[in-house]
Parts: C-alpha cells; structure tokens; sequence
C-alpha cells in the first residue's frame, strides 16, 4: 500500500492537532492542581497550620509549573519532528 509524502500543509495540519492534544493535557495538569489546592484548603479546615498550607500550596504550583513545561517541550519537540522533511 502506498502512502504519500507528507506536504506543507500536511504536516501544518499534524501540527495543529499535536497542538489541540497538548492544550488537553495542559488542562488536565492545571484540573489536577486544582483538585490538589482544595484538598489543601479542606486539610486547613481540619486543623492543617497556615504555614503548612502555604508551603504545600507552593509545593503544588511548583510541580504544575514543571509539568506545564514538560508538555511545551515534548509539543516543541513534536512539531520540529514532524516538520522535517
């Protein structure tokens, strides 16, 4: 069966759709972080000190931030990879 070379245009198209599936995970690591900020601020509720909330709270934003990264560097990746020729 043969399969055509990729075009311009196609492989623009591959792009965008690596794009979409990158934006989705994005959304999934910030819907997590959410989840684990309420959990946060349901433990001070039952007792959990200031300070411990603040650090956990960073705790969080830190490991979003690194794994927000991580997919921007795989999508990056991805998009020089499927724009060669």
């Amino acid at each position: 069966l043969p399969i055509p070379e990729l075009n311009e245009e196609r492989r623009r198209g591959w792009g965008k759709v690596a794009g979409q599936y990158a934006e989705r995970a994005r959304v999934a690591v910030r819907n997590i972080r959410r989840d684990g900020m309420d959990q946060i601020k349901k433990a001070k509720g039952d007792g959990l000190p200031e300070d411990d909330q603040k650090f956990w709270e960073g705790e969080v934003q830190e490991l979003t931030d690194a794994y927000i990264k991580k997919v921007d560097a795989a999508l990056e990746t991805k998009q020089e990879e499927i724009m060669q020729v």
